[in-house]
């Protein structure tokens, strides 16, 4: 028997995004035979992101949406996604994956095939061999690199892209991380994610990816993102020395 994937996705302002990557996302899954659905969670986009994905979801039985009041976060989207996707599809793994075109969902199948050599979590990774970054500059590409070693120097995190949001994850590993721990609400999440699923003892595998830059518009990640950034992995190395 197949395992159900759900891919979550959360939105704010990605109307035409999503428009051409849903349809790309079960063409791969077609192509593949993978059982899989998708999960939007949008944040009240102004756009109408919401509108159009829930066309789709008339269209489409296998094309799910949550609605939020309010610009809440991409940590909490990726919570509140995949509580509903393990409760109410009975998903069995769960994908993230952004909204704006920068993770092709050809890399999908392999994402998701790595789980079943024995991993927890799996990241699609920049950084290892085979991986790469079309159309970011010198600045991004810095900011990038930092965070990373930021994430291994002070957080412990084992992987070389603990910054990549193109990841699968097992339910149960979900369960044994236990998602309440994690409390950061921005783009921190992902770090502090992999900090708790080493917590938990949980196994963790990367596979190359190439990653594209926004084509639609410009990048979300400003200077508050990276204050908050800094912030949590400062908090989280007082956490490992606490033990």
């Amino acid at each position: 028997m197949k395992e159900k994937i759900c891919v979550v996705i959360p939105t704010y302002n990605e109307r035409e995004n999503v428009k051409t990557l849903i349809p790309k996302i079960f063409e791969t899954a077609e192509s593949e035979g993978l059982d899989l659905e998708v999960l939007v969670v949008d944040d009240s986009s102004p756009d109408g992101t919401g509108d159009l994905v829930e066309e789709m979801a008339r269209e489409n039985p296998k094309v799910h949406l949550v609605r939020r009041l309010g610009k809440l976060g991409l940590g909490s989207a990726y919570k509140d996604g995949f509580r509903k996707a393990i409760n109410d599809f009975g998903a069995r793994i769960l994908v993230e994956m952004d909204a704006d075109g920068s993770h092709d969902p050809r890399f999908l199948p392999k994402i998701v095939g790595k789980l079943s050599e024995g991993y927890d979590v799996v990241v699609g990774s920049r950084y290892v061999e085979g991986g790469a970054i079309k159309g970011w500059g010198l600045k991004r590409r810095l900011i990038s690199s930092t965070a990373n070693l930021l994430a291994r120097w002070l957080c412990g995190v084992k992987v070389k892209d603990a910054t990549s949001g193109y990841r699968a994850f097992k339910a149960e590993a979900l369960k044994r991380l236990d998602l309440e721990k994690v409390s950061s609400s921005g783009y921190a999440f992902q770090v502090e994610t992999l900090f708790w699923a080493e917590k938990a003892n949980l196994k963790i595998g990367e596979t190359p990816i190439i990653f594209v830059d926004r084509v639609k518009e410009k990048s979300k990640l400003g200077p508050g993102e990276i204050v908050k950034f800094a912030s949590l992995c400062l908090r989280l190395a007082l956490r490992r020395l606490k033990g």
